[in-house]
């Protein structure tokens, strides 16, 4: 396997129960993982993994997101054009401004 560049982590909101509870999974977080899969094969993104996770703890913020290495977090989005918007960025190297909401 490639190194990875970039991992991202979408809050799908699973607790130890393995139930989705909480405002991403509400928002349907879940459903941006396999077409943000699909745009990074389409990309040619390669070295780019996506990533369902827990409960992020930010929950008033949802849907969130986190990328890795970099530390942007973002939140806010709610379409598949706005989740564009995101990559088109990071495809470029840099953040998207709109919805960032912290960097660590």
């Amino acid at each position: 396997m490639e190194k990875l560049k970039h991992h991202i982590f979408v809050c799908a909101s699973f607790r130890v129960s393995g139930e989705a509870q909480g405002i991403c999974a509400k928002k349907g977080a879940s459903a941006f993982v396999p077409y943000i899969d699909g745009e990074l094969v389409d990309r040619g993104m390669d070295n780019v993994m996506v990533t369902p996770t827990a409960c992020l703890k930010v929950c008033d913020r949802g849907p969130v997101l986190v990328i890795y290495p970099e530390g942007w977090w973002y939140a806010g989005f709610n379409s598949e054009e706005d989740i564009d918007e995101i990559l088109d960025a990071l495809e470029d190297g840099e953040v998207c401004d709109k919805f960032l909401i912290s960097t660590e």
